[in-house]
């Protein structure tokens, strides 16, 4: 039980960096935070800096939700534990310690932590937004609908009720960030 309290607050560390304030530093590009839409995540990060540090910024978001699951999946925690460590890497992403709270929409870190449980759940998802954005060529919608059908692949794939919970909240969690895109989109302004 302490390990795995340890790999929770970990992971709500590791989702706590920055990739995006990080990467953009080390390319001399502006705070993501002040530029664009103001979202320290990899969409923004490509309209001021390109598709290379758009690519690192995805990496290493991803690798923050991987990382703590796999790890633990490793070490033989039980599910529960894992949905734990992965929603902590998830919330610390929204919501980093090290950069006043404010955090990304998550969407790159909720696609790691799925493929931490499973890669083919991990896959699934990645797969629902690639169709998406192939027929709407809008992130945020292809966004949006991947995470939506999340924990309905959890289940059919994993099928660990603790799984689809921390699939539903990190749902919920990534809707409510995505509310002006939501807005956007309802008014057909969002590209």
């Amino acid at each position: 039980m302490m390990l795995e309290g340890l790999f929770v607050l970990f992971a709500y560390l590791a989702g706590s960096v920055s990739s995006a304030i990080i990467v953009c530093r080390m390319m001399g590009l502006p705070d993501p935070r002040e530029q664009g839409s103001g979202n320290p995540g990899a969409t923004n990060v490509m309209r001021i800096g390109g598709k290379k540090a758009a690519g690192i910024t995805l990496l290493g978001d991803m690798l923050k939700g991987l990382l703590p699951v796999y790890l633990a999946k490793i070490l033989g925690m039980p599910v529960d534990a894992l949905a734990l460590i992965g929603l902590a890497a998830f919330l610390g992403h929204l919501y980093p310690v090290f950069f006043g709270f404010k955090g990304g929409k998550g969407v790159a870190t909720s696609v790691g932590v799925l493929l931490g449980f499973s890669w083919v759940l991990g896959f699934a998802v990645i797969a629902t937004w690639l169709l998406i954005y192939k027929i709407s060529k809008i992130s945020s919608l292809s966004a949006l609908i991947a995470s939506s059908l999340s924990s309905a692949y959890a289940w059919y794939i994993v099928e660990s009720p603790g799984l689809v919970g921390s699939c539903v909240l990190m749902t919920v969690l990534l809707l409510w960030r995505h509310k002006s895109n939501i807005q956007r989109l309802l008014a057909g302004e969002e590209s």
